[in-house]
């Protein structure tokens, strides 16, 4: 185990107090960047986008289902994901663990959630019933949901614009077809 250093009760509530503070500034920039997000232009959606699902192809608006917003988790599912054909991305299936839950209060005010991913449906359909989730999975294989949406690239737009690039230094191939 590394050397750490051992001081007084009195020396860590002092250092304490001082990083406490210097985390509620924290707290209080991300709000700020969380209030200047939800104040971003809305844009339209212009276009059709068809989804399959397990009960079949269903619209954008259908995705709804009655309720006044919907939230979309783009699940990364698909050869450029480590695991694939059997397994997700590892963050998304840990998000996916713990949202599963809680769709229902979601949808107790208002808020219906899918999670869309860009591979086929028989793939998503096998690893949700593997790890025993219950929200509503959806394909968006064979659309232009995910590039439209900024969370897949293609090569020639990758280095122009990527936010994952941008944000997190990834760099993403888009891979192959599934077969």
């Amino acid at each position: 185990m590394p050397e750490h250093r051992v001081g007084t009760r009195e020396e860590w509530l002092e250092e304490r107090v001082a990083l406490l503070e210097r985390e509620k500034e924290v707290t209080r920039r991300s709000d700020e960047l969380a209030r200047q997000r939800r104040a971003l232009p809305w844009v339209p959606v212009e276009r059709e986008y068809e989804f399959q699902t397990v009960e079949g192809p269903e619209g954008l608006a259908d995705l709804f289902d009655g309720r006044s917003q919907l939230l979309v988790f783009h699940f990364m599912l698909g050869p450029h994901v480590d695991g694939w054909p059997e397994a997700g991305c590892v963050g998304c299936s840990w998000m996916a663990d713990h949202v599963d839950p809680t769709v229902i209060h979601l949808n107790h005010r208002g808020v219906t959630f899918v999670a869309v991913s860009h591979a086929p449906l028989e793939n998503l359909e096998a690893y949700r019933r593997r790890m025993g989730w219950s929200s509503k999975w959806l394909s968006s294989y064979g659309s232009d949901f995910n590039y439209d949406f900024g969370v897949s690239f293609t090569p020639d737009v990758q280095d122009i614009y990527n936010p994952a690039r941008l944000l997190w230094g990834w760099r993403i191939e888009r891979a192959s077809a599934p077969s």
